[in-house]
């Protein structure tokens, strides 16, 4: 009796360690949903719920690129400044023309696809840190789209703003499509060779490289994923906003940080997963909620947003040594 006793505990043990970053978000979920009913009546509202998983999408999409990235042990620091890119030149080239949403949209798609291949391409031939290559391709994005526009760039048909206002039985249709996203991604890292692949080289990049793993397939893979996804939220938030502005991914290289750490994906690569990043997502989308009802600035929310990111490194910091 007591050995099996023990081997229960001891598979809950690894199971809890396994999911630490999940089970973490869920907590502090449910400690903001508590705190957010006491500070205002309001908050317990079926809309504002509803709200936050509206606003929560475009962030889910380009944490959900982030997350692969910072699997392999790298990261993606252009993706603000894509995203603005993007988004300008949405509005701009539609410019309120019916006939040219279907055309734009793939474009961009496949446009954000190219700007992520570059990044990885540039990571593979220069063998240089990711961050210093897309720290570099970011301001040159954010050059790009300066020069292409100072301000607020054309206009969508009143028909476009449906992909961030529409809902499918009351909810939200990016939310949807979000948690569709996710749980494909999900299962392409869970049961594909490629996405078992992508843990494996933020493991050990130089074992995966002895072992002959395509390493360079990985890296192209993820940062090409990575400016996909933001090409998608750039559609996105030029269908919410109504336009694009060369600003308009100006907080999105840290917010897109902030969830895939806090769900516990390791910066160092090799562990983490995208069901944590989707809770980190709704967490800090609840936190800027809750902040709001407290008329807190959205520049302090800035500011807990990094201090968040410093806790969570704390917190999920592993010593190769340990392991």
């Amino acid at each position: 009796m007591s050995a099996t006793v023990s081997s229960g505990s001891s598979g809950f043990s690894r199971t809890l360690k396994k999911n630490q970053g999940v089970f973490v978000v869920l907590a502090l979920l449910v400690l903001l949903l508590i705190f957010g009913s006491v500070v205002s009546d309001r908050f317990r509202t079926s809309n504002n719920f509803l709200n936050i998983l509206e606003q929560s999408t475009g962030l889910a999409l380009v944490s959900l690129g982030q997350t692969l990235t910072i699997l392999t042990g790298g990261i993606d620091l252009s993706v603000g400044s894509m995203i603005s890119l993007l988004s300008t030149v949405t509005s701009g080239t539609i410019n309120g023309d019916v006939s040219m949403v279907a055309p734009v949209v793939v474009g961009i798609l496949l446009l954000g696809l190219v700007i992520g291949l570059v990044n990885g391409l540039l990571i593979i031939w220069l063998k240089v840190h990711p961050l210093i290559v897309t720290l570099g391709t970011g301001a040159v994005l954010q050059g790009i789209v300066l020069l292409y526009s100072l301000g607020p760039a054309g206009k969508v048909p009143r028909g476009f703003t449906f992909l961030a206002y529409g809902k499918v039985l009351g909810i939200p249709l990016g939310a949807i499509f979000v948690v569709v996203v996710f749980a494909l991604v999900g299962a392409f890292l869970t049961y594909f060779r490629l996405g078992r692949y992508i843990f494996a080289v933020g493991d050990d990049d130089a074992g995966a490289l002895l072992m002959g793993l395509p390493r360079a397939k990985v890296i192209l893979t993820v940062y090409g994923f990575s400016g996909f996804c933001c090409a998608m939220a750039a559609i996105y938030l030029t269908a919410r906003f109504g336009v694009g502005q060369p600003y308009t991914g100006l907080n999105y290289t840290l917010a897109s940080i902030t969830p895939v750490v806090v769900g516990g994906t390791l910066l160092s690569g090799g562990k983490g997963g995208v069901l944590g990043t989707l809770l980190g997502v709704y967490l800090i989308s609840l936190l800027n909620n809750v902040l709001n009802f407290m008329d807190v600035s959205t520049h302090y929310q800035l500011i807990a947003q990094g201090l968040i990111v410093i806790a969570a490194v704390s917190i999920y910091v592993e010593r190769r040594k340990k392991v």
